[in-house]
């Protein structure tokens, strides 16, 4: 197999108790790890010092995405068995495609009940990789049921329970979808993005929800074989013409988080151009793909073996990456979610 084709290819080793369990109480107070994607060169700075990488007439990208709250407990109403559902994908009618655990207990037909009856569910099908189909009844807003009975889904390496919801929300979160949070932009606070505003740098808000795949180790062996999930964007005509206007006048585009950059690389033109555009994207980019929009991103450290990793290996290369992380594990970064950041410019 060519490098960086196979799986192991992506593989580092992390001691388990680099994963941050909880968040920070200051966002803004991570550390910042700077890879040069040139010559591999790593600087060790804090979050706050992004502001010292940007310049006036760059553009920075967010993903204005808003987590919600997925996770619901609840049990069935024949035999009051416990079960969890976590919602994946709206489809119409108040039908949903979801997980639900322990799957067995939930065949067609089975009707669930959660929050005391504020709302309950009937199975209707069984969907590819044993996923569920559930249609939903309830009085009034469904969101705002949710927002009472629901849990955030945070990814399964967290094992802490989460005090705060909005800990796992950005400070510019707009529009619900996603099933996990873009969390490169966890790191920003309200005054450093109008700091950010203020030294000429402009802000474009696309949108893409963030599928639970995104957690999922590759499970094969041979890259190429590895079927990426689907996921919803949005980019608006504003956000298309800020991003056109930093290329065309030869400054950067600064992709905050995999979200944004998936988005801006899926929905541009062979030209690298945007216009407004929305649908459904699997893209898959690994090294070898040549980058259409993005000069430079900020990024959380992912998962071993993950396609995030990928990602950014296709951007500064595999070994800068794998070194970058090496010096990471060395210098006690925190990792994944709740950890700290990485600029690679």
């Amino acid at each position: 197999m060519t490098e960086g084709m196979n799986v192991k290819d992506y593989d580092y080793d992390l001691p388990e108790e680099l994963i941050a369990q909880d968040p920070l109480e200051d966002r803004s107070s991570s550390r910042l790890m700077v890879l040069d994607r040139q010559t591999g060169d790593v600087e060790h700075r804090h979050f706050t010092d992004i502001l010292e990488y940007l310049h006036p007439g760059d553009c920075l990208v967010i993903n204005n995405t808003k987590v919600i709250p997925a996770r619901l407990f609840g049990v069935k109403e024949d035999t009051q068995a416990k079960i969890e559902v976590l919602l994946l994908k709206r489809k119409e009618n108040d039908i949903w495609e979801t997980l639900v655990k322990p799957g067995k207990k939930a065949k067609p037909g089975t009707k669930l009940v959660f929050g005391d009856g504020l709302l309950t569910a009937e199975v209707v099908d069984v969907v590819e990789e044993g996923n569920r189909l559930i249609q939903f009844h309830y009085d009034g807003i469904f969101e705002e049921i949710l927002d009472q009975l629901g849990q955030m889904p945070l990814p399964p390496y967290i094992t802490h329970q989460l005090k705060d919801k909005n800990r796992y929300q950005t400070v510019y979160a707009k529009y619900d979808g996603s099933a996990a949070a873009p969390t490169a932009g966890l790191h920003f606070t309200k005054e450093l993005l109008q700091k950010v505003k203020d030294m000429g740098v402009d802000i474009a808000e696309v949108t893409l929800h963030v599928g639970l795949g995104t957690f999922r180790p590759v499970k094969v062996e041979n890259v190429l074989d590895h079927h990426m999930h689907s996921e919803f964007y949005m980019v608006s005509q504003e956000a298309a013409d800020k991003i056109n206007r930093a290329k065309e006048s030869g400054h950067r585009v600064i992709a905050v988080g995999t979200t944004s950059t998936r988005t801006l690389e899926a929905a541009a033109d062979e030209n690298g151009r945007l216009h407004e555009t929305s649908g459904w994207t699997e893209i898959f980019i690994y090294p070898g793909y040549q980058f259409k929009v993005i000069d430079a991103l900020i990024t959380n450290f992912h998962l071993p073996q993950s396609t995030l990793v990928m990602l950014v290996s296709a951007l500064a290369g595999r070994e800068h990456v794998l070194h970058a992380y090496e010096i990471a594990v060395k210098e006690r970064y925190r990792f994944f979610s709740f950890g700290d950041a990485m600029l690679i410019k």
